[in-house]
């Protein structure tokens, strides 16, 4: 009988720990799976921007106000992007988010 209750607290703890193993991959798996959707999202965002003959986005740039034909960079921030200006950092989160101003 005792033998029985040590294998039935044996089996239950494996068990226990297969489901937490379990529900931590999960979890795991459906961040990675949110963090490709909103990847997914921000590159046709950028992808369904007008573009020139030469594959640079035709954006209106917020820092002068003036059209620019700008290349993107893999974080889909313009060629003219300065780090830490307002309007630059705007203007990337705007192209990531496929609002804009465009020509």
């Amino acid at each position: 009988m005792a033998d029985r209750r040590r294998l039935e607290r044996f089996v239950r703890s494996k068990l226990q720990d297969a489901g937490e193993e379990y529900a931590q991959f999960r979890e795991s798996t459906d961040e990675q799976l949110e963090e490709a959707r909103e990847a997914y999202r921000v590159a046709k965002n950028a992808r369904s921007l007008p573009s020139d003959e030469e594959g640079r986005a035709r954006i209106v740039c917020r820092r002068y106000a003036e059209q620019r034909a700008a290349k993107l960079d893999e974080q889909y921030r313009p060629a003219c992007y300065e780090a830490g200006h307002p309007d630059c950092e705007g203007c990337a989160e705007d192209v990531r988010a496929g609002r804009i101003e465009t020509w």
